[in-house]
């Protein structure tokens, strides 16, 4: 005989993981990474990874604009595993101290900057991230300075949205708003869009950016065109399976009627 009552009843089903939202700093960072860097003069870039931890950075820079010489550069970074769930990172630079906590569905950062406590004065930004759903990403940040005199704090909001193919961002504060809008409409071409508003110079900028890979010839080029009449380019070529890739670039200022190139060898 079969059963009367039918199949049991399945129990909830659980939903899509929400995933960690990132970092503060990080929300604009898929857009950004399609705008080319800007290039000038000559420099030759050498990084050494010594272990999981440290890192060594020789540059040597060589410009017609701005000074030339050789910078020494030695990255440490510590990190301890708390729980499977739990990460805590810290970060000494001259007066600065970095904690940052990380979850399954949030993120929290705190930054202290010149502590001064004879005089009085410090400079505290706290950020925090928290994944609404899978693709929604909502936050803030909390600038707090003080020193003699002059007190006052500074609340920004912020949120993403994460689609299959594009990603939009819209930080909104006191001082202004920052929008921007990454798409990857194939595996060769991305392009991204900037909006920013400063309230206090009264001022909005406007830039386009675009990406193009050309895997089988291992080459990248980026290329933007902003509101100030600004135009550019950086083209990258890998050398394998040499550890080297070269770049030349490229930008024009029609406004100013100022144009200045660059080139430079990326070792490591």
């Amino acid at each position: 005989m079969g059963n009367a009552l039918g199949p049991p009843p399945r129990g909830p089903r659980r939903g899509e993981p929400l995933g960690s939202p990132g970092s503060f700093d990080e929300l604009h960072r898929q857009c950004k990474e399609v705008f080319p860097q800007q290039m000038e003069g000559v420099k030759l870039l050498v990084t050494k990874t010594l272990s999981s931890h440290f890192q060594v950075t020789h540059t040597i820079h060589m410009s017609t604009l701005g000074p030339s010489g050789y910078r020494f550069n030695a990255t440490f970074v510590g990190d301890r595993q708390l729980s499977p769930t739990e990460t805590h990172q810290a970060k000494f630079v001259t007066w600065q101290f970095d904690g940052e906590y990380r979850g399954d569905d949030c993120t929290a950062t705190l930054t202290l900057g010149n502590p001064d406590l004879l005089g009085g004065s410090v400079i505290l930004v706290a950020h925090f991230l928290q994944s609404i759903t899978p693709r929604m990403v909502l936050g803030g940040e909390m600038v707090y300075h003080r020193r003699p005199g002059e007190e006052g704090a500074i609340l920004t909001l912020a949120g993403k949205y994460t689609a299959q193919k594009w990603v939009a961002t819209l930080n909104v504060g006191y001082g202004g708003a920052h929008a921007s809008y990454y798409h990857r409409a194939n595996e060769q071409v991305q392009v991204g869009v900037e909006l920013e508003a400063n309230t206090r110079l009264q001022e909005t900028t406007f830039a386009f950016g675009y990406q193009l890979n050309l895997p089988q010839a291992n080459v990248v080029f980026r290329g933007l065109v902003d509101s100030n009449w600004s135009v550019g380019g950086v083209l990258e070529k890998k050398l394998p399976p040499l550890p080297v890739t070269l770049a030349l670039g490229a930008f024009l200022n029609h406004w100013k009627n100022r144009f200045h190139c660059g080139f430079s060898v990326i070792v490591g």
